[in-house]
């Protein structure tokens, strides 16, 4: 692929992302019988109904060596299943645009697990970042009429950023030896073995209250296919063409698309403190991905 082509389709999976946790929050508005675990299995059951058999037919589905197979067991428990489960009932609980801006903090709190584990260098700008972006999240918390998010669902989308720091250092072990998407092919898999007793004790009961409307399948098919499959695929295509770094820059915009798709569908109002919350949020992050200065060294 073109350069061109690349961004095309990071901006894409941007997009993909963003309207996830707006389509979640659709969801459980339209199915108020809709029970979060029952949502996180439909949702990697269609991922992995996509994934499986494309991979397979490429003969790219690789089997864990036996060494690694604890390994993908850990990554799964921490990410779909406690992570999902964390930020699938925050997004219930709160605004999917505030939900999108706090999860996207989650790239600015991974250098200090890394530091804590591996104490990799810490530089000012991430420290600075860290900061404007937390006073972004609070601009959008106090609101123009008070203090605007559930306090439960802040605690799960804190939950989740702490797994999410938890399962890339994880993800050390194993990301040197298997392509990103099958790693996240194995990982939808195990999830959807850790939720089905879930869903079968705990959901028995509001499965059949279910409308299973157009609308209801149209929504999982989109979180199945465009945000847990084709915007991974696109964004494991711009790390390998642009690089790591280059690549995440584009996550920055999540939020943006998150308070666009809420506006169009009605979930949420126009307001300054968002747009100032959002704008000093993604200049956090944005400063926080430029490289340390190298102290000066005299002649």
């Amino acid at each position: 692929m073109k350069r061109s082509v690349t961004y095309l389709v990071l901006v894409a999976s941007t997009v993909f992302w963003g309207v996830s946790f707006i389509f979640t929050k659709e969801l459980f508005l339209s199915e108020p019988h809709m029970m979060v675990t029952t949502l996180i299995f439909l949702r990697l059951a269609v991922a992995s109904a996509v994934m499986v058999p494309a991979l397979a037919l490429t003969r790219r589905l690789s089997l864990p060596r036996r060494e690694d197979i604890k390994w993908f067991l850990l990554l799964a428990l921490c990410e779909p299943f406690i992570y999902h489960l964390c930020e699938t009932t925050g997004v219930k609980m709160v605004s999917g645009s505030l939900a999108s801006v706090v999860i996207a903090t989650i790239p600015l709190f991974v250098p200090f697990g890394m530091w804590a584990a591996y104490r990799t260098r810490i530089g000012l700008p991430l420290l600075v970042g860290v900061v404007m972006s937390l006073a972004g999240v609070s601009v959008m918390l106090l609101g123009g009429d008070g203090f605007e998010g559930n306090p439960r669902g802040l605690l799960f989308l804190a939950g989740a950023v702490i797994i999410a720091i938890v399962y890339t250092l994880l993800l050390v072990k194993v990301v040197d030896h298997y392509n990103p998407i099958v790693i996240t092919t194995w990982q939808n898999l195990i999830g959807l073995v850790y939720f089905l007793p879930l869903v079968l004790v705990l959901d028995a009961g509001s499965l059949p209250l279910l409308s299973w409307s157009p609308k209801m399948l149209a929504l999982l098919l989109a979180l199945g296919i465009c945000c847990s499959t084709l915007a991974y695929a696109g964004y494991n295509h711009g790390v390998r063409v642009l690089g790591a770094s280059r690549a995440c820059i584009f996550n920055n915009a999540i939020p943006i698309f998150s308070l666009v798709a809420a506006l169009l569908l009605g979930q949420e109002t126009f307001g300054w403190h968002k747009l100032a919350g959002i704008a000093v949020t993604v200049a956090g992050v944005v400063i926080a991905q430029l490289p340390p200065r190298r102290p000066s060294q005299n002649p």
